[in-house]
């Protein structure tokens, strides 16, 4: 047992070592897996995009938005921008998309990359039919347009294909399941009929359909070349939107505020846990320096999961992961103060320690619990960094949870055995 428990505390040890070469900015970790940093941070371009829900209705809206976000960020990512942030403010009645682009200094390139807002729709045709000794001419027999709930929300994606008989370009269109019942609804109910294929409000293609399709697959044919047609792929696969947007604001951040930021949370954060690490050496004497040693595996490690996961670190992270800290420390405080009161009722230290570690742990359980349910509804309640601090929050309990399951009890473990057996 006490061989085992050495053996676990050398691989903490050499693991927690390897770990902070790997999280240390200047080392190997730096070219392998860089640390990831927010907006706030490096610097980059913030831009607003109000939506236009006036053809949406109230229950589609959540949807809807959902969906915007998703294609940008799609189309953000189609480019390699370091860790975009697309995320969703609503208002009473305004409805809004936040994009920051970390890194990203030109707005003009922002707004590029973010790209053209194609908004795909698709509509019934009708023709009306000319009076009754009228004369018919193009005007009397225009066609009108009636909507269908068929939109570019239903697209999931599509493919450059080339007719194996005229080898003109096509492009093939695949729908999400409520969009192909949805097409397959239309084309049943239109056979013979034209369907009208908008983008931006432009008609595209009117093709006639010839027979009910199902199974969420169509083609688009029409007189395009083969670099339109690929340019109308990589629309639909970066995301036709389900409603137009618009935008409404335009920044570009520095980094200077951020950094400067940074450096003062992180000296504020040092001498913190310093000061913490003093008081344990002091109050607890022997039991303080396992909670040192303890603390520093626990700070090693967590900073090593945030890299390793990419987590984007922004100044509200970096103060979720020193209240972690904070958090760390309570549960050694409280494993020691149970061990010292069953060491006044007479068991031995090793026994004492064991027993005040059963007793702590529920209180710990408890306590991270309560705090990690917070984080979560924290997490996906709210939006930006608020976000961010939620995540590190949740992510260092739950590691301060194994800090003191694993690293402090095998600590106390083999410290503790071994001096019981010196004094043997």
């Amino acid at each position: 047992m006490k061989k085992n428990s050495a053996i676990l505390l050398i691989g903490i040890v050499a693991l927690a070592v390897l770990v902070g070469f790997f999280v240390y900015p200047k080392n190997f970790g730096a070219n392998t897996r860089p640390w990831r940093l927010g907006l706030d941070l490096v610097g980059g371009t913030h831009l607003v995009y109000e939506v236009d829900m006036a053809n949406v209705t109230g229950a589609d809206r959540d949807s809807v938005l959902n969906g915007l976000r998703d294609v940008i960020e799609k189309r953000v990512n189609l480019f390699g921008v370091s860790e975009p942030q697309v995320f969703i403010a609503k208002g009473a009645d305004s409805y809004r998309l936040v994009v920051e682009l970390a890194g990203i200094k030109d707005v003009s390139e922002a707004i590029k990359l973010i790209g053209e807002t194609p908004l795909l729709t698709f509509a019934e045709v009708e023709y009306e039919k000319p009076k009754e000794g009228t004369a018919t001419t193009s005007a009397a027999v225009e066609p009108k347009f009636f909507p269908l709930d068929l939109s570019g929300r239903h697209v999931s994606g599509a493919q450059l294909n080339f007719d194996q008989l005229t080898g003109k370009p096509e492009v093939s269109i695949s729908f999400n399941d409520e969009g192909a019942k949805l097409f397959e609804d239309m084309t049943a109910k239109n056979v013979g009929k034209p369907i009208a294929i908008f983008l931006d409000g432009v008609l595209i293609e009117m093709p006639t359909v010839q027979e009910k399709i199902s199974g969420g697959r169509a083609q688009i044919t029409g007189r395009f070349t083969v670099q339109e047609a690929k340019q109308l792929v990589e629309r639909f696969n970066a995301g036709a939107l389900p409603a137009p947007v618009k935008l409404v604001s335009q920044q570009t951040i520095g980094a200077s505020l951020g950094t400067d930021s940074l450096k003062r949370t992180l000296y504020a954060g040092l001498v913190g846990t310093l000061a913490v690490m003093l008081f344990m050496l002091l109050y607890y004497r022997m039991l303080g320096v396992y909670a040192t040693l303890a603390l520093t595996i626990y700070i090693a490690l967590t900073l090593g999961v945030f890299k390793l996961f990419g987590i984007t670190m922004t100044l509200s992270g970096v103060a979720g992961f020193i209240l972690s800290i904070g958090m760390a420390v309570d549960a050694n405080v409280l494993i020691f103060e149970r061990s010292k009161e069953e060491m006044r009722k007479g068991l031995s230290r090793m026994s004492a320690l064991d027993e005040g570690f059963s007793r702590a742990w529920l209180s710990i359980r408890d306590s991270n619990v309560s705090t990690m349910l917070t984080a979560v509804i924290l997490y996906y309640a709210t939006t930006g960094f608020v976000k961010g601090f939620a995540l590190t929050l949740l992510i260092g309990v739950l590691m301060s949870m194994f800090s003191a399951i694993t690293v402090t009890r095998t600590i106390l473990r083999v410290f503790t055995r071994n001096q019981e057996s010196n004094k043997a």
